[in-house]
Order: C-alpha cells, then structure tokens, then sequence
C-alpha cells in the first residue's frame, strides 16, 4: 500500500486530501463550470454539507484502503488556498480524475497537477496502463489527454451532472509514458 505523498510542481503543492480540506471543498467546487462534465453520481445542486460527505464518507476511506489517491491542488504562491483536486482511482477505464476552480482554468495548471500524478501512477504504483474517461464535449480535459500522448479508443454514450452526452475513454500504457518523458 502506498498513501499519497505530497507532490510538488513548478507551480503548484498537491497535498492529500483530509478532512480539513472541506470547507474549501464546499467554496470552490459547486459551480456549473466546475461540475457539469462530472459523472452523474455527483449530487447536483451540489449540497451544504457535500465535501464533508465526499471526503469522509467516500475519499478518505478508499485512500485508507489503498484504492484511491487524491490531492488538493494548491499554488505554491498560496499554498493555504485550495483551488483543486486531482485523483487516482484503481477502477476499471477509470484511473484518473480532477477539477479546477474556474478562476484558475486555462493557465496549464491541471496540466501540471496530471503530469505530477500521472509520474506517481506509473512510477511509484508501477501500473502499466492510464485509463481516463471524459465527457467529449469538455475540449479542456480532451486538448490536456492529447497534449500528454494520451489516445481515444472508445466512444460511448455516458450519464454526466449536464445530461446524457458521448464519452470518450483515453489510455496511455507505462511505456508510451516513458517514451514521451
């Protein structure tokens, strides 16, 4: 079993997620443009207490268990503010997941906080294979797959907080990831 260590970018402090995180949690992640590409098990409108239930109900005890890692993004400019969250899960064509506030969307930072957990997926875990799926109109996530040697090899229709849309599965195995490095 390996718990989540914290992780460092040029940027940014990806610290595991605990309870204490919940407030920002509640504060930063229910907003539309944060949620509506998210699989449908997110409750939508977001609850007052959905962090909490989330972190101590769902997150925390798969880390506990060794079958999910997550981390809060922070800048390292602010390494008190929470803007984000980035995970690995041990699920089938389900390995990897985030969200960023809006206001920090577009500056390359998820792309950072990926690559940071991406590098602990194969390296630290060893797992030879990255399977990540996403609803295909959320381009950002789509360009952020493409950017890093990710490929589509299927497409499917998929139950997202916005409705019913296509989802894409992307992959990457251990070894395109070493190739690209």
């Amino acid at each position: 079993m390996h718990p989540a260590p914290t992780l460092y970018t040029e940027r940014l402090i990806l610290r595991p997620l605990e309870l204490a995180d919940a407030e920002a949690i509640q504060q930063q992640f229910p907003h539309w443009d944060v949620v509506r590409y998210l699989n449908v098990l997110v409750p939508w409108p977001y609850p007052a207490d959905g962090a909490m239930t989330y972190l101590r109900d769902i997150a925390l005890p798969a880390m506990a268990r060794g079958e999910e890692w997550h981390w809060s993004i922070r800048l390292k400019s602010a390494p008190d503010q929470l803007i984000g969250n980035v995970s690995l899960m041990n699920e089938q064509d389900n390995n990897r997941g985030f969200w960023l506030a809006p206001q920090w969307q577009g500056q390359g930072l998820m792309g950072e906080a990926s690559a940071a957990v991406t590098e602990y997926w194969f390296e630290t875990l060893g797992r030879p294979l990255l399977r990540v799926p996403k609803a295909a109109p959320n381009i950002g996530s789509r360009k952020l797959s493409e950017r890093t040697g990710m490929r589509l090899i299927h497409t499917e229709e998929g139950d997202f907080v916005s409705g019913r849309l296509p989802k894409e599965l992307w992959e990457i195995t251990r070894e395109e990831w070493l190739r690209l490095r």
